[in-house]
């Protein structure tokens, strides 16, 4: 049974940082991309980041230069950086795990980050 468990999210003010993790279990990870998506109040859920199987970052542009991804070594956990957040960046943050062979995609729960003025 494929689980993902995020942590890290929280409240923070303009200017601030988090750091989110979100581990995986359950899944063959030889073959995954690991990302993060977000979904604001009243929006559809978008890309954020994603780190290919072969550890290669991607980012969508309103996060570029603030937001890092990364991975541990396991391919398990895959963690996402955010420094000088703004109130745009309020939202659910979901995780999720992609097999580069099947094209499932699992996601996590989400967690809330809020980030106030």
């Amino acid at each position: 049974q494929v689980q993902l468990v995020e942590s890290g999210g929280g409240l923070v003010q303009a200017g601030g940082s988090l750091r989110l993790s979100c581990a995986a279990s359950g899944i063959d990870f030889r073959f995954n991309d690991m990302g993060w998506h977000r979904q604001a109040p009243g929006k559809q859920r978008e890309p954020v980041a994603i780190i290919s199987n072969d550890g290669r970052p991607n980012y969508t542009d309103f996060v570029k230069g603030r937001f890092t991804i990364s991975r541990d070594s396991a391919k398990t956990t895959v963690y996402l950086q955010m420094n000088n957040l703004n109130p745009e960046d309020t939202a659910v943050y979901y995780c999720y795990v992609r097999c580069v062979l099947t094209a499932k995609t699992y996601w996590g729960p989400g967690t809330q980050v809020t980030v106030s003025l």
